[in-house]
């Protein structure tokens, strides 16, 4: 089995070519991407695209190439259409021209259900797409768009994963920023001043390895899954943001002052974000398996090493 892997150098992919390692060891892994080793794709490129497909034939692809970070798509919107829209549409289109058989997962986003998270119940598969930034619009969007393709014979499945963190995450996410910030504590590299945006917002979160297992399943021969099949990617237990502060706080062992960021606080925030992931069970006999203390140690571990190198370099 073939199986391309978009976006491969990226934070989630990283977790997830070792999981497809692990689950088939008898695949040939494709990453695409600009880390090193990856089969370079332009995703704007739909020639580029087309040619990259056309070559590889694979039996299976997982997407997870984008624009993934909120504010970098606020800061350039039309890159983030070009790339989350238009590459998709591309990559699928590629798909079914030279590879119909594929198998699709695409890494879509539970940031889609927008304004829905306002009735402030665990939301399933059928809550209304409402999204409220432009990731959340370009994702929705190339969501619907391989929705409909799928009707044509696009062999697609739609995860929708809440929140995810772990080891390798930038800082333009929650919890890596609060962990970078914590270890540059207690490394003596910055006062002891916690910069923050709302901490009363409540977010439903997952270790990323969880969410790439979740990925992984989806192409066990086994399963079968209808084409266009959504899948949200939840815990069901939302955690409050000031919560997960305190967390990373007490894992490295550190105290310190907060202080609240204007620049940090968004405008569109929702108070409570939950997932229903009870499809994803009976369909790829998924759920979360990593406990949260995990994974906050295993971020707070990750940026001990990372700020150490970045005391170094400096």
């Amino acid at each position: 089995m073939k199986i391309l892997v978009t976006g491969a150098g990226g934070f989630v992919g990283g977790h997830l070519l070792p999981a497809l390692t692990a689950a088939f060891p008898a695949a040939e892994l494709i990453g695409c991407g600009n880390a090193p080793g990856d089969r370079p794709l332009e995703l704007t490129d739909a020639a580029s695209v087309d040619d990259a497909v056309r070559e590889i034939r694979p039996d299976a692809c997982v997407h997870l190439a984008a624009i993934a970070a909120i504010s970098a798509a606020r800061t350039d919107p039309d890159l983030a259409w070009r790339v989350n829209l238009g590459g998709t549409l591309a990559l699928a289109r590629a798909i079914l021209r030279h590879a119909p058989a594929c198998r699709l997962v695409f890494a879509s986003s539970a940031d889609l259900y927008g304004a829905s998270f306002r009735a402030g119940v665990a939301l399933d598969e059928a809550a209304l797409l409402a999204p409220l930034n432009t990731y959340s619009a370009t994702k929705a969007t190339a969501d619907l768009a391989l929705g409909a393709m799928a009707a044509e014979g696009l062999r697609v499945v739609r995860m929708r994963p809440f929140n995810h963190t772990g080891p390798g995450q930038s800082t333009a996410f929650v919890v890596p920023d609060f962990a970078r910030q914590v270890m540059r504590i207690q490394a003596g590299l910055q006062a002891a001043v916690l910069r923050v945006g709302d901490l009363s917002p409540m977010r439903d979160f997952l270790d990323v390895r969880d969410v790439c297992a979740a990925y992984a399943a989806c192409l066990r021969p086994e399963i079968e899954l209808p084409c266009g099949q959504i899948l949200n990617l939840a815990s069901g237990r939302p955690v409050r943001i000031a919560d997960v502060l305190q967390g990373l706080l007490d894992v490295a062992g550190v105290q310190a002052s907060i202080e609240t960021d204007a620049a940090l606080l968004r405008p569109t925030d929702i108070p409570v974000a939950i997932g229903n992931a009870e499809a994803a069970l009976r369909l790829l006999g998924w759920q979360p398996k990593i406990a949260w203390q995990t994974t906050l140690g295993d971020v707070i571990e990750d940026w001990r090493v990372r700020v150490k190198s970045e005391n170094v370099s400096c």
